[in-house]
């Protein structure tokens, strides 16, 4: 059987669509090519929820290329935010012209590198962090282990936030969990039912005795948003398409 680095990705095309596989049928990343910076996947409106912690990040580190999806979203639609990216496979970052990843500059780079050997290099300089570093056997130990989850916390500025993302049906998912709640000193909360099986967690660099709970309830209410409904997962999904729509459309 191949390993993990040895399966190459696939694009496929279908019904307007372009989606990056490293399997046939295991979708990594979806692109509608009518509208190439749109999110179509749920766990990508998920993960765009970190700007109810940080409304303007300066700086925003993302771990995983794929398609793009949340690289391209970011760039267009927080335009003040700079833009680093940590992908370890060379063949993945050879595919973004196909999936219209924008050109490095001052403001957007992608970096080939391995995201648990380089995050030390990152020590202070993140507000945003966004971990969605999946190959075709999911989540990588290197990027789920405690000595990565601490190098996490130290990359970011000190009211900095971690998102990331983990499959509830990974039989790791559990030890993750505590694992990055060890990391973070507790400072780590999630929306149930946001996006199915994938678990998007949010841990805050924090020195406060400040919740992400509490942080998010205090964001919410001044958004005018309910806050006893967001134990319901179709509210919580609701709340995901509300923050995309505001950064696509700001009124």
């Amino acid at each position: 059987m191949p390993t993990a680095s040895e399966h190459r990705p696939l694009i496929r095309r279908h019904k307007g669509r372009l989606t990056l596989e490293f399997a046939p049928g295991e979708v990594q990343s979806e692109m509608d090519l009518r509208d190439p910076d749109r999110l179509v996947l749920a766990y990508a409106r998920a993960m765009m929820c970190f700007v109810l912690f940080k409304p303007a990040p300066a700086h925003i580190v993302m771990v995983g290329l794929g398609g793009g999806s949340l690289a391209k979203f970011c760039h267009r639609y927080l335009p003040a935010s700079r833009i680093t990216v940590l992908e370890l496979r060379a063949d993945v970052i050879a595919l973004r012209d196909s999936f219209a990843v924008p050109p490095d500059s001052e403001r957007f780079r992608i970096l080939h590198v391995d995201a648990a050997t380089h995050m030390p290099c990152l020590a202070g300089s993140a507000d945003v962090l966004l971990v969605d570093g999946f190959d075709v056997d999911g989540l990588p130990e290197a990027l789920a282990s405690v000595r990565f989850f601490r190098d996490c916390r130290r990359a970011l500025r000190p009211d900095g936030v971690m998102a990331t993302n983990l499959f509830s049906y990974d039989p790791r998912f559990h030890t993750m969990l505590r694992r990055l709640r060890t990391a973070f000193g507790g400072h780590v909360g999630q929306l149930r039912g946001i996006a199915g099986n994938n678990r998007i967690l949010f841990a805050h660099r924090h020195t406060a005795r400040v919740t992400p709970a509490g942080m998010l309830m205090r964001r919410l209410v001044a958004w005018g948003s309910p806050w006893p409904l967001l134990g319901f997962g179709w509210c919580n999904r609701l709340l995901a398409h509300q923050v995309v729509a505001r950064l696509r459309y700001p009124q």
